[in-house]
């Protein structure tokens, strides 16, 4: 009697690296301009993968907010004599659930998992940028392809929304008491990252 053994794929627990990329703010310097005032921002990234389809990604980033509300069209009262131009470092702290658009992996087992899967993502986070705490919302996108069996690049966008008014140090310049998400500093990540899978899941084989 003839037995055959269906190939499976091996799926890990976890992944940890490095990510770097463009980053822009969007506030009362820059109301909505997408990537103007561009900086560098990077740190470290980790995943715990709970199946190909979902995963929880921690992050820590460091990177900055710039503008110069002198250089925009949006008028300030009061302005006169003073600073509106600033750089003010930020280091952020968040955790994301993602929903892969499919099942990801090497595509090698009867899962029919893809090496290339696009990704949604939103979650919580803190944001500290001159001198001041506050939580964040990040919401984005993203894309992952696996080059090897434990090896994984990407790109991954996201918008942060902070609580705060803080970050760009001009709060609130007309006096308008502002909203839960009104007239609030966010900003804004575009990471390409690479990573490497730990903690392998061990199945048994599916015997024909």
């Amino acid at each position: 009697m003839a037995t055959g053994v269906r190939a499976q794929e091996l799926e890990y627990a976890l992944e940890l690296g490095a990510m770097a990329g463009p980053s822009f703010y969007m506030g009362d310097a820059n109301l909505n301009g997408f990537y103007k005032n561009v900086t560098m921002a990077g740190g470290a990234m980790g995943r715990y993968n709970f199946n190909p389809r979902t995963a929880l990604k921690f992050d820590l980033g460091f990177g900055s907010v710039k503008g110069d509300a002198s250089k925009g069209s949006n008028k300030f009262p009061n302005k006169e004599g003073q600073t509106w131009d600033f750089n003010n470092s930020l280091i952020d702290v968040a955790c994301q659930y993602e929903l892969n658009f499919c099942g990801y992996g090497t595509g090698i087992g009867y899962k029919g998992s893809k090496r290339l899967a696009p990704y949604i993502q939103a979650g919580l986070g803190f944001t500290y940028c001159n001198k001041a705490l506050t939580m964040n919302i990040p919401v984005g996108f993203g894309v992952k392809y696996k080059l090897k069996p434990r090896l994984n690049v990407g790109i991954d966008w996201t918008m942060r929304f902070s609580m705060s008014d803080k970050l760009d140090g001009i709060e609130d310049p007309y006096k308008i008491q502002s909203g839960f998400m009104k007239n609030k500093d966010s900003y804004s990540w575009t990471m390409v990252y690479i990573s490497y899978d730990l903690c392998p899941k061990y199945r048994k084989c599916n015997n024909d």
